[in-house]
C-alpha cells in the first residue's frame, strides 16, 4: 500500500489529500507512523522522531492515529489478494507476497493483467492505492514493487531480470546493511553486476559462506524463497514509550498490566498459548535489557503473564529512570493443546473472567471493560 496509515486517513479528509499529512501520536516521544508523498518531498519519513518531522515540514498536517481501522482496511485488502490464490504471505498490515503462478493459469490471464485488476479492486472497495511489482522471484518482485510507487506497477519478465538488476548499487540486495555496503565497496564492488561477476569463492573468503553465497544468489536473480501463507506467530508483544522517564515503581507495574491484558487479549485471539514471559525495559540512558522466564504450562492469560512480567522487574532491581517498557509471550502453540488443571484450586478462574472481558470489548469497544488499577492513569 502506498503510504498506507496517511492515505486510509485521507479518505475522510480528502480537502488534505494534495497537503502534507503526516500520522504520529501526540507525545514528546511519537515517531511517525506514515507520511504521504506530499511530505515526504521534505524528508519526512516512518520512524522519524515526531520532533525532527516538524523542524523538516513545520506546516504539515498531523493527524493522529485511529485505532482498529488499520487492522480493519488491512484484513479487507488481504481479502481480496485470497480471492485471486491462497497463497498470500503478509509481511506487515500493508504488505504481502502472493504466489499468482496458479491463478495466471486458472484465470487465463497475464501478470500485468491481474496487478492491474488487483490495484483497482483496491482502490475502489477500499479508497487507497497499492503498487505492484511482478517477478519470477520474490526478492526482485520486492524491488519492483518499491520502484512502482507512489501507485504503478513494474512488470520484470524473467528474461529481463539481470537487466533489471545489475545497474542497481549493492545496497539493493537483501541482507546487505550499511556495513556489508562499506564491505562491499571497499573490495571494489559498486554495483549488483559486480557482484554477480565476482567468483563466488572470493565473496565466500570477505564475507563469509553464508552471506557470500547468498548475495551471489540474488545478484544472479536467483531467490529460492517461498511464498508461505499463514505463517504461524514465533511471539507476540507489546510495548510502550513514556513520554518522561518513570521511576515510581507502581506506576511501572501498572503499565506492565496494560502490556500484558493486551499480549493475552490478542493471543485469546488468535488461539495461541505461549510458555515464555519476557520484560524488555530501556532506560533513559537508552540502555536495553532483556528478561524472560518460562512457565511450566502455556498461558494466554494476562494475569499470569502480568505476575511474571512483574517478578522479572523485581529481580532486575532498582536500575534508573525507565524510557520504555515491553512485554512478550514467546514459544507459542495452538490452545488445543489443552490446560493443566488441578483437582484442588482455590485460585479464582482468572481465564473466564478475561474471556467475558474480550465478548465485552467486541460488544461495545475496547474503553468497555478493563482492571479497575487501570482507571487511575488512563491514557487517551
Amino acid at each position: 500500500m502506498d503510504a498506507f496509515f496517511a492515505a486510509v486517513e485521507l479518505r475522510t479528509r480528502p480537502e488534505l489529500a494534495d497537503k502534507p499529512v503526516v500520522v504520529a501520536g501526540a507525545g514528546p516521544r511519537s515517531v511517525v507512523l506514515s507520511a504521504n508523498y506530499p511530505a515526504r518531498v521534505f524528508g519526512v519519513r516512518s520512524a522519524m522522531p515526531v520532533g525532527a518531522a516538524k523542524r523538516l515540514c513545520p506546516h504539515a498536517v498531523y493527524l493522529p492515529p485511529t485505532r482498529g481501522l488499520y487492522g480493519e482496511v488491512s484484513r479487507g485488502v488481504m481479502a481480496i489478494f485470497a480471492e485471486f490464490t491462497p497463497l498470500v504471505e503478509p509481511l506487515s498490515l500493508d504488505e504481502a507476497f502472493l504466489d499468482v503462478s496458479g491463478a495466471l493459469r486458472r484465470l487465463g490471464t497475464t501478470p500485468a493483467r491481474l496487478g492491474a485488476e488487483l490495484r483497482g479492486r483496491v482502490q475502489a472497495e477500499h479508497g487507497i492505492t497499492c503498487s505492484v511489482g511482478v517477478a519470477p522471484v520474490t526478492f526482485v518482485a520486492k524491488l519492483a514493487s518499491g520502484m512502482a510507487k507512489p501507485d504503478g506497477m513494474v512488470v520484470v519478465p524473467r528474461a529481463e531480470v539481470l537487466d533489471f538488476l545489475h545497474p542497481l548499487p549493492v545496497s539493493a540486495l537483501w541482507g546487505v546493511g550499511k556495513r556489508t555496503e562499506e564491505h562491499l565497496r571497499r573490495l571494489g564492488l559498486a554495483t549488483i553486476a559486480d557482484v554477480a561477476r565476482t567468483p563466488v569463492a572470493s565473496l565466500r573468503r570477505s564475507l563469509g559462506t553464508a552471506v557470500g553465497e547468498h548475495l551471489h544468489a540474488l545478484a544472479n536473480g536467483r531467490d529460492d524463497r517461498q511464498v508461505v501463507p499463514d505463517t504461524p506467530d514465533k511471539s507476540i508483544g507489546a510495548e510502550h514509550t513514556f513520554d518522561t522517564d518513570v521511576t515510581d515503581r507502581a506506576r511501572l507495574d501498572r503499565e506492565l498490566l496494560r502490556l500484558a491484558e493486551r499480549v493475552g487479549a490478542t493471543l485469546r485471539s488468535r488461539g495461541r498459548r505461549g510458555r515464555t514471559v519476557s520484560i524488555k525495559v530501556r532506560f533513559a540512558d537508552f540502555r536495553t535489557i532483556t528478561r524472560a522466564r518460562t512457565l511450566l504450562s502455556p498461558t494466554d492469560v494476562a494475569r499470569q503473564i502480568h505476575a511474571t512480567a512483574v517478578a522479572l522487574l523485581t529481580e532486575q532491581g532498582d536500575t534508573g529512570p525507565v524510557r520504555l517498557l515491553g512485554v512478550r509471550v514467546e514459544g507459542l502453540s495452538d490452545d488445543e493443546a489443552g490446560e493443566q488443571l488441578a483437582f484442588e484450586s482455590g485460585e479464582p478462574r482468572w481465564r473466564e473472567a478475561e474471556v467475558a472481558a474480550d465478548v465485552a470489548r467486541s460488544k461495545f469497544g475496547s474503553a468497555a471493560i478493563r482492571p479497575a488499577s487501570l482507571l487511575a492513569d488512563r491514557e487517551p
